[in-house]
């Protein structure tokens, strides 16, 4: 059976491999002469079949990603269910994992992501050297513009810097695929591919600017600015529909920048929603050969989004929740038996008491071993949003127990990890700053409810910096295990850094009497909703994505032979851009291919569905025994330092001398300024050793965890 499996997944590797080399050579070969020639050959024989010229973009430019996908969530589905049925993997250090280059500025980066940006950047170097070298050996006189050599010239460069954008574009949304990612397969998350999101944003807008701006200096300094600028014609580039798309990129630019999107999210969210009318507009403005080069992105993203716009439709409510001193909320939310996740998995919550529309992401504390019916989530009131959720939860815990109102939640998740590979060290340095603490909680809990001990490190050290002293309480849920040192799991260590305080006399005894102060708001009554029942089966959204793009092919082959008659059609197919109505075609297809995909997904889910949510007895955390000689010997373990932060450097010295030439896993979930610091002293560690050349000496391996976006 094993032997199968794994003959199973090496051949879905191979076609993964199979399908991207040959996208890859797409693009490198779509600048070239070669390609031009051979593409207008395979154009003329598509126009005289069934599936036309936008039967063979489909199947170039889009197809290759798709099943990439498609085979991806197939692989994925195999690996999660062979890595339940599998013991223990050794793990080994990942060079690519460990950081390269840290700074303030370009935040960290290994070596493969410093590999395939460069990368990256030589292919946009390369297509744009290829396309305008060719313009300027064919550079044609415009009889409408009238332009010099010069302005001639400027507008061909400024024309092929729209091309840089259009490559950005075609990778933009592919990062932010959430149930359809793929990435998972090469252990990247979604929080983490996040910023791969945001550099691709940029760069394409920085394009799209230059492209746009230099177009209009152009039209300006040759007098027909006042013309062009209003220009919807019916063929060719559609001036007015580009000026739209810019406009908006730059709108949703500049509300995503931390500036903004840190101190008034609401703007950034809502106008992140703008999406739809950038693509609309680029679709008018560069004609549908040009979008089926985009259109693998923007397939799997829409996709992705209404199939999670069905997975959490229907609400629950909060079993319980607690409220910390330290203005933090933990929510406990009801989950079916059957939805198993990996620590450090994150889920999307909407109250919509609070608002319809906004979704927040938030790290899972709690294990599904450890609890089949509920899952945990503490936020941090550091917003409106969250701080409108503390005056909710607060205010139903003022009131008397009859009159408690129930609570919605919509969820969306958990997305996480396939697998542990990326815990299983034999010793795990855990460094946590502020609510960033949430990841951690969920890994210590898998550890201590873990049937076999072979899953996880023997030895953890939890280094954990807090701003004020009541913030300890964000422990609360593994408080047992600070006090507990005589599992046989493992041995856990917390070093505390109170950065802010400097009292007299307060250690880890003093602090755990913070936990006394949590409050906690029980619901007594079950909602008419539902249990977190989790995404569909990698399998399953592999089969919706066939479905679909069997579907959209078919729409958009009968529309083009019903609604457009063969011989404009055929006129058309030869020009160098269609019209928008053609454009209109390739939209009214995509929507119904989307509506009945989602149907067939609509359907699937409610069949899992079950009525209601059975009564949860929450399974409570006993007091705290301080008394014992167990707990006081614990406590004597720990270590609590006020008024500085931590010294990595002392600390890794420390833990090599400790754990004796082990593999040691460090992961870091916190402000960039604490992941900086983390990863800049493991690279120097990471030197050390490589220069020592001693087989004794502790390996350290990186990995950095995002706690919310």
């Amino acid at each position: 059976m094993a032997s199968g499996t794994t003959l199973l997944a090496v051949i879905l590797k191979l076609l993964i491999i199979f399908f991207f080399t040959g996208w890859i050579s797409l693009w490198l070969l779509k600048p070239t002469q070669l390609w031009t020639r051979k593409w207008k050959h395979a154009e003329d024989i598509a126009n005289d079949t069934i599936f036309g010229y936008y039967g063979l973009s489909y199947a170039v430019y889009t197809f290759p990603i798709i099943a990439i996908t498609i085979i991806g969530l197939l692989l994925l589905d195999l690996k999660v269910g062979y890595r339940r049925s599998s013991a223990r993997i050794p793990s080994k250090s990942n060079i690519f994992s460990n950081p390269l280059i840290v700074n303030s500025t370009v935040g960290i980066l290994s070596s493969i992501e410093i590999l395939v940006a460069f990368l990256f950047i030589v292919f946009l170097a390369w297509t744009y050297y290829s396309r305008i070298s060719e313009d300027f050996k064919k550079l044609m006189p415009d009889k409408s513009l009238k332009l010099n050599a010069w302005q001639l010239k400027y507008l061909r460069i400024a024309t092929r810097f729209g091309l840089l954008a259009e490559a950005s574009l075609a990778l933009l949304l592919l990062p932010i695929l959430r149930g359809l990612a793929v990435f998972r397969i090469l252990g990247i998350q979604f929080e983490a591919s996040v910023r791969y999101h945001t550099w691709l944003g940029t760069a394409m807008i920085l394009f799209a600017t230059v492209h746009g701006a230099s177009t209009l200096l152009v039209w300006g300094v040759s007098h027909h600015i006042q013309h062009e600028i209003w220009k919807w014609q019916k063929t060719g580039r559609i001036y007015l529909a580009g000026e739209i798309t810019l406009v908006v990129g730059l709108v949703m630019w500049i509300t995503s920048l931390p500036q903004i999107r840190r101190r008034k999210f609401e703007i950034f969210y809502y106008t992140h929603h703008l999406y739809a009318v950038f693509l609309i507009f680029f679709l008018f403005h560069g004609g549908d050969r040009h979008f089926y080069t985009v259109f693998p992105g923007i397939f799997l993203f829409s996709l992705d989004k209404l199939i999670r716009v069905i997975q959490s439709s229907p609400k629950t409510c909060m079993v319980s929740a607690r409220i910390f001193p330290c203005k933090a909320v933990e929510l406990i939310l009801p989950k079916d038996p059957g939805l198993k996740y990996n620590p450090t998995s994150v889920i999307f919550l909407k109250i919509p008491a609070i608002s319809h529309l906004q979704w927040h992401a938030f790290s899972i504390i709690s294990s599904s071993r450890d609890d089949d019916h509920i899952l945990s989530v503490i936020i941090k009131c550091e917003g409106w949003w969250t701080s409108s959720l503390y005056d909710l939860v607060h205010a139903e815990l003022d009131k008397t127990a009859d009159k408690r109102k129930e609570i919605p939640v919509a969820i969306e998740g958990p997305y996480g990890p396939p697998s542990l590979d990326f815990l299983r060290y034999d010793t795990l340095l855990l460094v946590a700053g502020g609510s960033g603490i949430t990841p951690f909680l969920s890994i210590l809990t898998e550890a201590d409810s873990a049937t076999f001990k072979s899953r996880f490190p023997s030895r953890i050290q939890l280094v954990y910096a807090i701003k004020k002293a009541q913030d300890f309480c964000l422990l609360h849920s593994i408080s047992h295990l600070i006090l507990n040192q005589s599992t046989e799991k493992f041995h856990l260590t917390l070093k505390l850094f109170v950065t802010q305080e400097t009292p007299a006399g307060v250690g880890i005894r003093e602090l755990l009497n913070e936990f006394y102060k949590i409050r906690t708001l029980q619901v007594n009554s079950v909602c008419s909703g539902y249990a977190a029942y989790g995404p569909e089966s990698p399998s399953w959204m592999a089969a919706i994505i066939g479905f679909c793009s069997i579907i959209f092919l078919i729409f958009l082959i009968c529309f083009n032979h019903i609604i457009i008659p063969s011989g404009k059609r055929s006129k058309m197919a030869k020009g160098k851009t269609p019209s928008w109505a053609v454009d209109l075609l390739l939209i009214a297809a995509f929507i119904l291919a989307l509506a009945c995909s989602t149907s067939v997904a609509a359907i699937l889910r409610w069949r899992r569905l079950k009525k209601g949510i059975q009564q949860i007895s929450q399974r409570e955390i006993k007091p705290l025994d301080l008394s014992s000689a167990e707990a006081r010997n614990a406590i004597e373990e720990h270590e609590v330092h006020f008024g500085g932060r931590p010294d990595f450097k002392d600390i890794y010295d420390k833990l090599r001398n400790e754990s004796g030439g082990s593999k040691i896993g460090v992961l870091v979930s916190g402000p960039e300024s604490m992941k900086e610091s983390v990863a800049a002293a493991c690279r120097q560690e990471s030197e050390c050793i490589k220069f020592s050349g001693k087989r004794t000496e502790s390996c350290f391996t990186f990995h950095t965890l995002n706690f919310t976006l």
